[in-house]
């Protein structure tokens, strides 16, 4: 008998016959003699509804106290899904539970909208479990040491699912999603593209801070950190399958770099179009003006992704940078009020309409060249690189948005993904 958490998304959880169709395969792994621990995520767009009344009514500057009350009406949508889940495995014969955040509990810090996980007390999930029942957790939400219902951020759910994985030392984490594993890019971008069987975390990882949408990239940091086994599989083969054969789909997540793998170059190609990049004109060029700039970016909470200082020139120099485009007009307005008049700088310019296009591989390490092969493909394609960033196991470069299909085409090709 093992234990064993399922993690279902929105489109999973789209409708009561979808719900019915989860208790169904969930009620066949504890039927098997498992242990089952459920997270399921809010009903497909309920969470965009919410967020959408509270727009309605809610003053546009997100105070504390405003975001304190955005996370009180979001983490509904998580806990009618529980609830109905639960009546769901009821109606299959199931002795089943299902709990909030707050009632586990999943202990957060008080960072309101995108909390992160502190700590979780297992002791009454473990009791319901040794009793024989299937428990149903709400996903994204957790409480803080004040009481107050905090949020971990879209995609929390995957977090939330590996989070009581790693608390409760389970055997595998199963994540159900829309799709049927980790590709080696987005198929619908690509229709070349291949399902990868395994896929190593370091890899997961960077694709998942990428862009790549399979998982949230706080979970996959959760699960390099506890060593959770991981599965990335979908929710739409027939809940019947047998249980052998839907233990070993999808995409495994694996902590072991085999030869197979090392093969590979190239694993992959993420692509984000949510990016926006900001510049800094004619910064004086002394000792702390990165700090000078990317502090005040840091106070504001706004996470800054790729960086480019160009060469000095007369004394000054140009200061690059990206943020997530919802960020950027808030950067925007901060550099000007704040670091142009601080700094001396002459101006600030920005641009919305880039993106980031990635390759990811383990095989990079011990493979020369693979850049050039990168930058060449782009070339051929009459695509410009406007900033570029690198890591042991990826290369990725900012380029004009109108360009990412054809360079992501582009690159699949030339890695020879087509026949991975």
């Amino acid at each position: 008998m093992a234990l064993i958490v399922h993690k279902y998304g929105g489109t999973s959880m789209g409708s009561t016959e979808r719900i019915r169709n989860v208790a169904k395969r969930v009620a066949k792994w504890a039927r098997a003699g498992h242990q089952m621990v459920v997270v399921p995520s809010a009903m497909s767009g309920e969470t965009n509804r919410l967020l959408g009344l509270a727009k309605d009514v809610s003053p546009a500057v997100q105070t504390p106290s405003v975001t304190r009350e955005l996370d009180m009406i979001a983490c509904t949508g998580e806990q009618v899904s529980v609830g109905l889940l639960s009546l769901a495995l009821q109606a299959e014969g199931m002795e089943a539970v299902s709990y909030s955040g707050w009632q586990v509990p999943i202990r957060t810090d008080s960072s309101y909208t995108k909390a992160r996980i502190q700590s979780i007390d297992d002791a009454r999930v473990r009791a319901d479990l040794a009793a024989g029942r299937v428990v149903v957790i709400t996903g994204f939400q957790g409480v803080d040491e004040d009481m107050n219902i905090t949020t971990l951020g879209r995609g929390g759910s995957d977090t939330s699912a590996v989070a009581v994985a790693a608390a409760m030392k389970a055997d595998e984490c199963l994540i159900y999603t829309d799709v049927d594993g980790v590709y080696t890019t987005d198929p619908r971008v690509v229709p070349e593209a291949k399902r990868l069987n395994t896929v190593s975390f370091e890899e997961m990882l960077e694709m998942a801070s990428l862009g790549s949408k399979v998982l949230q990239i706080r979970s996959v940091e959760f699960a390099g950190k506890y060593r959770v086994p991981l599965r990335v599989l979908s929710s739409f083969t027939p809940w019947d399958i047998a249980i052998e054969e839907e233990a070993k789909s999808g995409t495994l997540i694996t902590f072991e770099e085999d030869e197979k793998m090392e093969q590979a170059v190239v694993s992959g190609i993420a692509f984000n179009r949510d990016e926006a990049k900001l510049t800094v004109m004619g910064v004086p060029d002394r000792p702390g003006i990165a700090y000078g700039i990317l502090g005040k970016v840091a106070e504001a909470n706004i996470d800054v992704d790729v960086i480019l200082q160009n060469v000095s020139h007369d004394g000054k120099t140009d200061f690059s940078f990206t943020v997530h485009r919802n960020d950027y007009q808030r950067t925007l307005d901060l550099l000007k009020s704040q670091v142009v008049p601080e700094m001396g700088a002459e101006a600030v310019i920005g641009d919305t309409k880039i993106c980031k296009v990635s390759i990811v591989g383990i095989g990079m390490r011990s493979h020369a060249g693979v850049a050039s092969t990168m930058f060449r493909a782009l070339s051929d394609e009459g695509i410009n690189i406007q900033m570029i960033t690198t890591s042991e196991i990826k290369t990725s470069v900012v380029i004009d948005e109108k360009y990412m299909e054809l360079a992501v085409r582009a690159l699949h090709k030339a890695f020879g993904l087509d026949a991975a």
